[in-house]
């Protein structure tokens, strides 16, 4: 009995651990790792006080809600994103404000807009502006290097039969048919399987 409670364990943490095997091991790409040891990554306290974090070299994500090519260059306005380990913003999120990320390069609107991305650059400070109606400081910050987003989705299935038949589901168990755990006749899972989306580069 004790082995078959060992097995029942081994398949719960595999099923519960399913979903977090398929982002994998993350990093920063190097694209957006930047030149600081210590880069600044909360935005909500550089919004508060930009001016206090002028020349300090920051990291920030989220999805482009506007590009506006100049001659001198490119401007994104971002809608901020918290971002997750691999610098990647996080899904489902609430916008923590917006910023407006330069750059001298030319960067195709097609390329961008309404699409997630990193940046990471130094703080130049603030500038006044409107999001519809309502006036807006926004924070700006140069550009030296960024990273586009994709999102990719993937079937995540419900978990499968163990050994012998043993695992959670309807199946006859002496006393008729049920859930429980233990031996079954043609054990399955009627769960439906779940689409996980997930951002990847």
């Amino acid at each position: 009995m004790a082995l078959f409670t060992r097995i029942r364990s081994v398949f719960v943490m595999i099923a519960l651990s399913g979903p977090l095997l398929l982002t994998g091991c993350v990093s920063v790409p190097d694209s957006i790792k930047g030149a600081s040891q210590n880069i600044e990554q909360n935005f909500a306290r550089v919004h508060a006080s930009p001016q206090s974090f002028v020349g300090w070299e920051a990291r920030f994500g989220g999805t482009v809600v506007n590009v506006v090519n100049q001659k001198e260059g490119t401007m994104l306005e971002i809608a901020v994103s918290p971002l997750d380990e691999g610098a990647r913003p996080i899904l489902g999120s609430s916008s923590e404000g917006r910023l407006i990320a330069k750059t001298p390069l030319f960067l195709d609107p097609v390329d961008f807009k309404n699409r997630l991305v990193t940046v990471v650059g130094k703080i130049t400070g603030s500038v006044d502006g409107k999001i519809g109606q309502t006036p807006y400081t926004y924070v700006t910050l140069d550009i030296s290097g960024y990273q586009r987003w994709r999102l990719a989705q993937q079937v995540v299935l419900p978990p499968q039969p163990g050994p012998w038949g043993y695992g959670p589901g309807p199946g006859w168990h002496g006393q008729g048919w049920g859930p429980y755990w233990g031996p079954g006749w043609g054990w399955y899972n009627p769960g439906p399987a779940q689409i996980h989306t997930y951002v990847t580069q």
